[in-house]
């Protein structure tokens, strides 16, 4: 199964983007939150990738963050929520909102979203309350991260796989690298080499 896709955005819709890897381009349907943080096209771009298999069809979803994946997949097991009303959620709410819902049991809220009656929101409060509240407390730093995403590039993505292979996380190491580009501004930063942005990655890590 393909868990991730690094390449090329080759083209982007209202709720789907092609991402050219090698020559193979990948038709990914994203959350309309992700849609938005794509780079311009030519540009680089990391997804997480979930594969989906069925009898007539094999379907890639893809999201920017490995909380947003999380989600995604705890949304899943719940009886009468398939990918594409799980995508539709997601592209409704923030993660760290809807997990708030969900464990506060706000019907209310959760109605509010697409595809969302009262009985489904129910039923998502009861099954899910207890496991989403860990993607909750930890969704402040990734609307950090959203609200100023690292500018793709292929250095950049390069510093990401090297911070990933000494350990870390990739939302850890995109924010890492993403403070290092608010404090030397846009600039300065895409002309930092891979060995410098792994460097003050690091720092930032400390």
């Amino acid at each position: 199964m393909i868990a991730t896709l690094s390449g090329r955005v080759q083209g982007v819709q209202s709720d789907r983007v092609i991402v050219d890897v090698s020559g193979v381009g990948y038709e990914v349907f994203l959350s309309t939150e992700s849609v938005t943080r794509l780079p311009e096209k030519g540009g680089e771009t990391f997804l997480h990738i979930h594969t989906h298999v069925r009898e007539d069809a094999f379907i890639l979803y893809g999201f920017l963050a490995e909380e947003e994946k999380e989600l995604f997949l705890i949304l899943k097991t719940v009886s009468g929520i398939g990918p594409k009303l799980a995508l539709a959620m997601l592209s409704g709410m923030a993660v760290g909102e809807l997990c708030r819902a969900i464990g506060e049991g706000d019907l209310k809220l959760l109605t509010t979203l697409q595809g969302v009656g009262k009985k489904t929101a129910e039923r998502i409060c009861v099954e899910l309350k207890d496991k989403v509240g860990h993607l909750a407390d930890g969704a402040s730093g990734g609307d950090a991260l959203s609200a100023n995403p690292v500018v793709s590039g292929s250095a950049v993505m390069d510093a990401l796989s090297a911070l990933g292979n000494l350990g870390y996380s990739d939302p850890v190491a995109r924010e890492a690298l993403g403070s290092v580009k608010r404090q030397v501004g846009d600039e300065d930063f895409a002309k930092l080499t891979i060995e410098e942005l792994i460097r003050e990655g690091l720092k930032a890590l400390a």
